[in-house]
C-alpha cells in the first residue's frame, strides 16, 4: 500500500463480530493503525494514547481502526481492559496486512520470525491513502500527536 492508494473496501471483522468496511467511514479520514500484538508494552501504550485522544481525533473528523493478527476473543479482552473506543479487526486469516505489506520477516536479538510490522495509514474522506508512518516513525506514546499535527 502506497501514498494515493485507496484502501481495500472489506477491512475485516472486529472484536464484536462486525464487519468494517472502508465505506462505513465514508466523509472521514480514517487512522488505520496496524500493530504486533495485543496486551504487548508498545501496543498498550500506542492504543492507550489514541484512546486519550480519541475525543480530539474524533474532533477533527477522524475516525480509529486497529488491526492485528489476534482474534476476537483476544481483541475483546484487550479493548475490555484498556477501554479502548475504537474496533479492533481481527485479521487471524493475514489478509488485510498481506494487502498492506505490513506482514513479513522480522528480526529480533538475532532470530528471524514472520509478524507484522507496526505501520498507521491515514486515509481521507474517500477512502485514499494520505498518510503512511512506518515502524521507525511511530512514536507509540505520541502516536496521536504525529497523526493530528501533520
Amino acid at each position: 500500500m502506497e501514498i494515493g492508494q485507496k484502501l481495500p473496501e472489506f477491512l475485516g471483522i472486529d472484536q464484536d463480530g462486525n464487519e468494517i468496511r472502508i465505506s462505513d467511514f465514508r466523509g472521514k479520514k480514517l487512522v488505520l493503525y496496524v500493530y504486533p500484538k495485543d496486551s504487548t508494552p508498545g501496543c498498550t501504550s500506542q492504543a492507550c494514547n489514541l484512546r486519550d485522544n480519541y475525543e480530539m481525533l474524533l474532533s477533527r473528523n477522524y475516525a480509529v481502526v486497529g488491526v492485528s493478527v489476534q482474534d476476537q476473543k483476544s481483541h475483546k479482552k484487550f479493548a475490555e481492559k484498556y477501554q479502548l473506543p475504537f474496533p479492533l479487526i481481527a485479521d487471524t486469516e493475514k489478509s488485510l496486512v498481506t494487502q498492506l505489506g505490513v506482514w513479513g520477516e522480522k528480526k529480533m536479538y538475532g532470530r528471524v520470525s514472520m509478524g507484522t510490522f507496526r505501520t498507521t495509514f491515514v486515509a481521507d474522506e474517500e477512502g485514499i491513502v494520505t498518510e503512511i508512518f512506518t515502524p521507525k516513525e511511530i512514536k507509540v506514546k505520541e502516536h496521536a500527536g504525529q497523526i493530528l499535527n501533520k
